[in-house]
């Protein structure tokens, strides 16, 4: 009786205030330019983002499949694996958890763990960090990318120095939550240390080189589909939230990417500190670190509407891409892959850490940003 009074109450809680929310933008738009904006939102996202983000994680795919086929992988992790200790507190073979999803996405961190022979170089609390270590580099390759494509090939790479720093604090501030919690005594049950995970096959080097670019295509088809209900769902109720009417003056028409202004008006009693933080011109591009919490491949689709409208710049880009690839959608992942390692109580912790260092991620790359401008010109 308890459970069905708690989902009844759920379902009348639920339905208020889903009520309000759709009530309050229908109030201001009515009822048909809401819809119609919705529709049109969802459909716009959908041909000139979606698709645009699937050939960038084809392409993306592909060429990360490429280096770890022929062994580019292995050299960085060797390269690497000699900063682990002092700049994380992992063994160096977490490098290649960090490249594993740089090159693809954060469910590469869960295969690895679930990977007894890879997991046994790691102590139980390296291995609970590694969670948050791995998905700070979640989706990399594909968010510089984009981000350069669209002319901010500098601002990425300040970026993704911010990411390295908002992964070294997430990884040693979760490290130091869960340092009473008794881990650190007890080792996994040792294994042959030969290869920490396969990453050869046979064949002709012709056959490898076909093999690799197209196993890696289908993987960016994969990512590529499973980022549409993110792009079409999340982003759009974003951008019904940010932006007004695209001619005030007429009013409202129901065309793609309008809405009402909530999420800015309500950013704006902070923008001093997201200022001073994140260096953000404009209230609005605060839209783009909620979203990322969700999925970075529906942040990504709102920039081309920021730079169409000119919200942001250069250093948006830098602040984008080191928080972008530092939280990328991490609340789902920290959950599947400490539930899975049997320690689904420490997620609070696993998401407390992720959610600073993204934090600080974002400003690391703001002030990189200011200093490399002040030094070039």
């Amino acid at each position: 009786m308890k459970y069905l009074e708690r989902r009844k109450v759920e379902a009348l809680v639920f339905l208020a205030l889903v009520s309000i929310f759709f009530g309050v933008l229908g109030h201001y738009m009515g009822t048909r330019n809401l819809l119609s904006t919705i529709m049109n939102t969802a459909h716009s996202l959908l041909l000139n983002t979606v698709f645009y983000l699937m050939s960038i994680t084809v392409l993306a795919g592909a060429f990360g499949q490429l280096l770890i086929e022929f062994g580019v992988v292995r050299l960085l992790e060797m390269l690497f694996a000699p900063l682990m200790r002092p700049l994380f507190r992992l063994p160096g073979v977490a490098s290649l958890a960090a490249l594993m999803t740089f090159f693809s996405d954060n469910p590469a961190i869960i295969s690895l763990s679930e990977d007894k022979n890879y997991s046994s170089y790691f102590k139980r609390h390296e291995l609970i960090s590694l969670t948050n270590f791995g998905t700070a580099f979640g989706m990399g390759l594909i968010v510089i990318t984009f981000m350069a494509g669209k002319g901010f090939f500098s601002a990425s790479l300040i970026g993704f120095l911010g990411a390295v720093v908002g992964a070294m604090i997430s990884t040693r501030l979760m490290q130091y939550l869960i340092k009473d919690e008794e881990l650190h005594k007890t080792y996994f049950p040792s294994v042959a240390h030969e290869e920490k995970i396969k990453l050869k096959s046979e064949g002709s080097v012709g056959l490898r080189f076909i093999n690799s670019i197209l196993d890696g295509g289908k993987l960016g088809v994969d990512i590529g589909l499973s980022i549409i209900p993110g792009v079409l769902i999340i982003s759009t109720i974003i951008m019904i939230i940010t932006y007004g009417p695209i001619d005030p003056k007429i009013g409202y028409q129901g065309l793609a990417f309008e809405g009402v202004p909530i999420l800015p008006k309500f950013a704006s009693y902070f923008s001093f500190f997201f200022k001073i933080l994140f260096g953000f011109k404009s209230p609005e591009a605060i839209a783009f670190p909620i979203t990322s919490l969700g999925s970075v491949g529906a942040a990504l689709s709102l920039i081309p509407s920021f730079l169409e409208r000119q919200i942001i710049g250069a250093n948006e880009i830098a602040v984008f891409t080191a928080i972008g690839m530092c939280w990328s959608g991490f609340l789902s992942t920290h959950t599947a892959m400490l539930d899975s390692l049997g320690y689904r109580e420490l997620t609070s912790k696993a998401l407390l850490s992720h959610t600073v260092g993204g934090i600080f991620a974002g400003i690391f790359a703001h002030y990189s940003f200011l200093l490399f401008n002040l030094i070039i010109n």
